[in-house]
């Protein structure tokens, strides 16, 4: 990647839309995907995406990372 940022441990437990408007102005390249508990997903990796997983709460369940 480049020196890229590739995944945001910081952001751990963060509200999603602070996370997610982090990780566009880290990235402005790739997509940020909020999904909340139970949503249906794509597994395949892909480069121009961050995934938010984010409880029932709004927080950020697991690290941010690219793919």
């Amino acid at each position: 990647m480049g020196g890229m940022k590739a995944w945001w441990p910081e952001l751990l437990g963060a509200p999603a839309t602070p996370a997610a408007m982090r990780i566009s102005k880290d990235r402005p390249d790739v997509a940020v995907e909020v999904l909340p508990p139970g949503s249906p997903f794509d597994p395949r990796f892909n480069p121009k995406r961050v995934r938010l997983f984010i409880n029932d709460s709004g927080m950020v369940q697991y690290v941010p990372i690219v793919g």
